[in-house]
């Protein structure tokens, strides 16, 4: 086998590893993919603009977020059902973080419960909402969460309807997966995959299986949970957050600045800049081209974090510049969970830890927290 020397050589040894289907699953976005494919271009068209003659003999990426302090300015972004990729992927994931001291959000639609994650990870975690119809539902999956320790409620907020993912359309994708004949060659040929995932207990929507929602098989649970979607939620859901949750509240799905301002004045602690990995509304702008006119509008009074199109080192980089305490992202991590389950987690993370160490060096900067716009340029 080559050596691994980034995420994209982990994106194909997951590529070789997982089912189409499931591979499509994690890698696609909406419609046409547009906004998938901004969140990596805009990163290309920002260029970085190094200092010489710096002593950078030593360096420190470490970065502190709503009372925490993170190694690395890396959060495991909410990924829902990542036990498709492997089963137990979610535990994986968290202890993975953990031990490189960086975040981990879970996301509601986790295939693991809370307390499963609780149990595999040492360090608390955040927990990933989306608003239902039934407020009850949230507030006893709020209520586990703070039970384990999560003290950073994120709500997602560009959710109330499923975006339209037409990979999966095509692939005839299901939860949970179904080998049919027009799948079965594909599927055969990933005999771990088989063994692990479709021929193991069931999966299922873990946190909410039960009588949580009043089902336990995962298509009764995904088509309840698709109906409790609340379409009719407004800049109130912060004040309902706020009110039934003793820790920080951060929003995630701000795209501007305008909304920034709203969410901010609503008593959101942090806001997390992001178009979902491209993966709801097509056609919108990169998440790091939104990104500094979210921080300009807040003016200090929250915490921004950049979510979306993050692949390399360098794109943490830019972010940071740009104003983010920190980068979300999920797409590389999964990736490093298909290939080589949490070993591979362990690798996506050192991959990115080290080209950001690299990308301090070149620029002739010793700390994340020191970067400025004055780092970049426009190619």
């Amino acid at each position: 086998m080559k050596p691994t020397a980034n995420i994209a050589d982990l994106r194909l040894r997951a590529q070789r590893r997982l089912p189409r289907a499931i591979f499509d699953f994690v890698d696609g976005g909406a419609q046409d993919e547009t906004t998938l494919r901004a969140n990596r271009d805009e990163f290309h068209r920002i260029a970085l603009a190094p200092r010489v003659l710096r002593d950078v003999s030593q360096r420190d990426q470490s970065t502190t977020l709503l009372g925490e302090t993170l190694a690395s300015p890396l959060i495991i972004a909410p990924t829902g059902m990542a036990g498709l990729v492997r089963r137990n992927g979610e535990t994986m994931l968290a202890r993975a973080a953990a031990e490189a001291d960086i975040g981990y959000c879970l996301s509601m639609m986790s295939a693991c419960t809370i307390e499963d994650v609780k149990h595999a990870s040492h360090r608390p975690f955040w927990f990933q909402l989306y608003l239902l119809r039934n407020r009850a539902i949230n507030l006893a999956l709020m209520e586990r969460a703070w039970a384990v320790g999560c003290r950073t409620l994120v709500l997602t907020v560009d959710t109330k309807q499923q975006g339209l993912r037409e990979r999966d359309l095509r692939n005839g994708f299901t939860v949970p997966p179904r080998i049919t004949l027009r799948n079965a060659l594909d599927v055969v040929r990933r005999p771990r995959w088989l063994a692990d995932v479709a021929f193991g207990p069931r999966i299922t929507f873990a946190n909410l299986a039960g009588q949580m929602i009043g089902a336990d098989d995962i298509v009764s649970v995904a088509r309840l949970a698709a109906e409790q979607y609340d379409a009719t939620s407004s800049f109130d859901a912060i004040d309902w957050c706020k009110q039934h949750w003793a820790g920080a509240v951060a929003i995630k799905g701000i795209l501007t600045a305008n909304d920034a301002r709203l969410a901010v004045e609503r008593g959101a602690d942090a806001l997390i800049v992001s178009n979902h990995g491209g993966r709801q509304l097509d056609g919108t702008p990169a998440s790091v081209a939104a990104l500094p006119a979210v921080v300009d509008a807040v003016e200090g009074r929250a915490q921004v974090v950049l979510d979306s199109g993050i692949r390399r080192g360098g794109d943490v980089l830019k972010a940071l510049a740009l104003g983010a305490r920190a980068c979300m992202t999920g797409r590389p991590f999964l990736y490093g969970l298909a290939a080589d389950g949490e070993a591979g987690v362990r690798e996506a993370i050192a991959i990115l830890r080290s080209e950001i160490d690299l990308g301090l060096v070149l620029m002739g900067v010793d700390q994340v927290q020191a970067l400025d716009r004055s780092a970049l340029a426009w190619a």
